[in-house]
């Protein structure tokens, strides 16, 4: 089977891409243009894998390359996205270009070339602060920032073309994801190279949101596992642990991995604004396990140890000294 990845580049992308080869796909990798010919975090895999993968550089908001990207295709993985949620304050134009119209990109060229199967990446941040736990994909959607307003409005638009036009669509749902390769944007990188730069006051913002965190290797799997079920078309599918942890408690358990004289404070910079701040995600993961033989294979000290071994090798890659939004 040929698929196409976009996001390839980025941290679950690159993941899903490395699984792929080593299953036997035919992989087509779109990556973000740039003049530095940078291939993102795919310049980290494997020669044996990458000398099995197509790139493809383009952008997502540009039809005619999307459309390139697609044909020949069977299936796409679409991926590529902006996610930081505290950009999207500031950025709001480029993540309704990127987002929206970056997944009617897809979706268009699906359909104009026939492509069997579309899987649309959301977020656990369109549900907002839980109005019930765990969350099934029948919850409520909230759009708390730009962000997660633009990932709804892209999976709604996605939902349209499966009832519209037929479109073979899954909406595929990961819980925050985390491990090798992240940025450090997210929480678990931003508490990790804090760490292991020699911080003992380690900023964070609020410490009390609790979170349902995927290793990024079951996030992949899940993935897969839905695009082998046939019977995930047309549906949204959470990939979830159905396990939470508070902020502080993750900060905690990292600290007693790498130094345990560090001490967590509230960094009033990186407060989300009180109504943007989702408080609580506890993922259902009963349909998945229902539609496809996913079970989550990595409890998370063992992710935790996993990703604090990877940085301690990638540290010099990160820009320790900054809030990385």
């Amino acid at each position: 089977m040929k698929v196409l990845v976009t996001g390839s580049d980025g941290f679950i992308g690159s993941h899903l891409t490395e699984e792929l080869v080593k299953e036997g796909y035919q992989v087509r990798a779109f990556v973000y243009y740039n003049s530095f010919n940078n291939w993102g975090w795919l310049e980290e895999l494997p020669n044996c894998i990458m000398k099995e993968v197509e790139i493809f550089q383009g952008d997502i908001r540009d039809p005619n390359g999307v459309a390139e990207a697609m044909q020949g295709m069977d299936a796409v993985f679409h991926l590529a996205a902006l996610i930081a949620i505290p950009f999207s304050y500031h950025s709001p134009d480029a993540y309704v270009d990127t987002n929206i119209r970056g997944t009617l990109n897809v979706l268009q060229a699906a359909r104009r070339f026939g492509t069997g199967r579309v899987l649309i990446t959301s977020t656990s941040e369109v549900y907002g602060t839980a109005q019930y736990v765990p969350i099934d994909e029948k919850h409520p959607f909230q759009g708390q920032s730009p962000y997660a307003a633009t990932k709804i409005g892209a999976d709604r638009l996605a939902e349209s073309f499966y009832k519209s036009f037929q479109l073979p669509v899954t909406i595929v749902r990961p819980f925050n994801t985390y491990g090798p390769r992240q940025s450090a944007r997210a929480v678990i990188p931003t508490i990790i190279t804090q760490l292991l730069s020699g911080k003992t006051e380690i900023k964070l913002g609020s410490l009390t949101p609790t979170r349902d965190f995927n290793y990024v290797k079951d996030t992949v799997q899940g993935f897969i596992s839905i695009y082998k079920s046939e019977k995930t078309i047309g549906e949204e599918i959470n990939i979830a642990t159905q396990k939470e942890v508070s902020i502080e408690q993750l900060a905690n358990r990292i600290i007693g991995m790498i130094n345990v004289n560090a001490k967590v404070i509230c960094d009033d910079e990186r407060l989300r604004p009180e109504k943007s701040e989702v408080n609580r995600l506890l993922g259902c993961n009963k349909k998945i396990m229902r539609l496809t033989e996913w079970k989550t294979k990595y409890s998370l000290e063992e992710g935790l140890r996993s990703t604090v071994d990877f940085f301690r090798h990638y540290l010099g890659k990160y820009k320790t000294d900054i809030y990385n939004i």
